[in-house]
């Protein structure tokens, strides 16, 4: 099925929102609860599936949605069409701060692996499922898991990720990445784990246990900040028991709190 042809545009730096332009008749999917606004016109539907199989019957649905529910994603996908004349706009946006990455999967051998909570939306046609890594030092700790999303057709598909995002091209290259700061990747490259240097540098150097190594010739989009780092950084600061958070200042934070009468009341 080929893959409706959409234009776009990406707005703001950190916090990023995609609007798209649908022509009439022309349909872009979503992941339930992406959208941002939409002009009056277009039609939208929670469909199980990402309709590039509409004569699979409801068992086919079912097991081809079924298969989402193992990266913890919604049985559903959201359909949004353009059911007027004239052209009309629908936007979506991340559900955490961070960039949003337009790939062209035509570019891309019609193929490419991503993280499992990575896809934001896609030109129909594009079909969403899963893939499963083969390797089981990948899956215990390769921060992704065993199961990646797969996502293929000849379209444009968006994906969203944490703080800044850098694309890497790899010509018959080996590329060793912290676990959890890889968004995607294209399908020729091979993915593995490996141990993080001597025991020494595993236990004290602060960059866990294991690095993920991605070698080949391919496509590799990185990210600064995994959304695990941000919420384990939130939770590490985060008030314990009822009690006061961490000042910025360290040592003079409790100072400060008495100086502007927190502790005088």
């Amino acid at each position: 099925m080929d893959s409706h042809v959409i234009d776009y545009k990406i707005h703001g730096d950190d916090m990023q929102v995609v609007s798209i332009e649908l022509d009439p008749n022309e349909t872009v999917i979503a992941e339930a609860g992406s959208m941002n606004w939409m002009d009056r016109g277009i039609s939208f539907e929670a469909k199980m599936g990402d309709g590039t199989e509409p004569d699979s019957g409801i068992m086919g649905k079912l097991f081809s949605v079924g298969k989402r529910v193992l990266t913890g994603e919604s049985i559903f996908l959201t359909h949004f069409t353009n059911i007027e004349s004239s052209k009309k706009e629908v936007a979506f946006a991340a559900p955490y701060p961070g960039s949003i990455i337009a790939v062209n999967l035509k570019d891309l051998n019609g193929e490419i692996l991503c993280q499992k909570d990575a896809f934001l939306c896609a030109a129909m046609g594009t079909n969403v499922s899963i893939a499963f890594n083969k390797r089981i030092g990948a899956g215990f700790f390769g921060g992704e898991g065993f199961i990646l999303q797969k996502l293929t057709g000849n379209g444009l598909a968006f994906l969203h990720a944490g703080g800044t995002v850098v694309k890497k091209e790899l010509n018959n290259q080996t590329l060793m990445i912290d676990t959890g700061c890889i968004v995607a990747f294209t399908s020729g490259l091979d993915y593995s784990i490996e141990r993080a240097g001597n025991l020494k540098s595993m236990i004290f150097g602060g960059e866990g246990l294991f690095l993920a190594t991605v070698k080949g010739t391919g496509t590799v989009y990185l990210q600064s900040l995994p959304f695990s780092r941000m919420a384990d950084r939130i939770l590490q600061n985060a008030p314990k028991n009822g009690g006061k958070s961490k000042g910025e200042g360290s040592i003079l934070g409790g100072l400060g709190r008495m100086i502007d009468g927190d502790n005088f009341k």
